[in-house]
């Protein structure tokens, strides 16, 4: 008995010291793009709803964001200039996934917890933010940078690389497909990756087509070889944690995706309802005329 009360209090202390530790360090960072005035870092922090200062500033330059795109991306969507900025909070374990972004247009909140998931940040509250338009593919340096910084661990370099490709990957199949659809089909094709290893080409080619018809979508041969391509690449990563994760973060994907379609919808009434009005004015007008 008392081995067993020795052994309980030996537990409870260790799990009070690692929550202790998760606690006591620096939990959140921001990160912003090397090319922004003082007056556009202000805009970017006044988006995050914090104080310059208050946490960690890292910067990230168009150099290493290159590291990343270079021969994934079309130059224009890379520029040559770093503008993109994030700021991380790293969460409890199990806490999931939060992403917000703002005057990004290309990628989405889906789009980029699906592949930071891929290249192993979980748990982490995330605002993708700059003080102007930008299509957002280089985010994801910074996010990497925040994170490692946070956690004090470095990220697998071949499951970043990765999880880039599949950002850009997911971000023209949108363009074709649309982007709900498009997070949908690699969403699934990573759920089956201890599959896939087993499956030759040609095999695997045939599950993403049916993969992708299941959701309602033909794909170009090209389409579908560039997802091979990339799921073929994905095989060399920790299969088995990234499984784990994409079970854990399809919830939460979907709860974006509904809310957004909840927003589109009632935007679409309010614009029919405003329609309305204005054909009703436009008869009663034309009763006098």
């Amino acid at each position: 008995m008392k081995k067993i009360l020795i052994t309980v209090l030996m537990v409870a202390l260790l799990a009070g010291s690692c929550i202790t530790a998760w606690a006591e360090g620096p939990q959140n960072c921001a990160v912003i793009g090397a090319n922004l005035t003082e007056e556009q870092i202000n805009v970017v922090y006044a988006i995050f709803g914090i104080e310059r200062g208050s946490v960690t500033e890292l910067q990230v330059t168009n150099a290493e964001e290159r590291a990343y795109l270079e021969g994934l991306v079309a130059d224009p969507l890379i520029g040559t200039r770093s503008i993109s900025c994030v700021y991380v909070e790293v969460l409890e374990p199990g806490a999931g996934m939060d992403v917000k972004t703002y005057n990004i247009t290309w990628c989405t909140p889906e789009m980029y917890i699906n592949a930071l998931t891929t290249a192993g940040v979980t748990d982490a509250r995330i605002i993708v933010a700059a003080p102007f338009e930008v299509s957002g593919t280089a985010a994801l340096t910074g996010i990497y940078k925040a994170y490692e910084h946070i956690t004090g661990e470095e990220l697998d370099t071949e499951a970043k690389k990765v999880s880039t490709e599949e950002l850009t990957l997911t971000g023209d199949l949108s363009e074709a497909i649309g982007s709900k659809e498009a997070t949908a089909i690699i969403s699934e094709v990573k759920q089956i990756l201890r599959e896939t290893e087993q499956m030759s080409d040609e095999q695997l080619r045939a599950e993403i087509v049916n993969i992708a018809a299941a959701n309602g979508i033909r794909l170009s041969d090209e389409e579908v070889m560039q997802i091979l391509q990339w799921c073929r690449r994905l095989e060399k990563v920790n299969i088995d944690s990234l499984i784990d994760h994409v079970s854990q973060i399809q919830e939460t994907v979907g709860k974006i995706s509904e809310a957004k379609d909840n927003v589109a919808g009632f935007a679409q009434k309010v614009q029919t309802f405003f329609r309305n009005v204005s054909a009703f004015f436009e008869r009663v007008r034309g009763w006098f005329r």
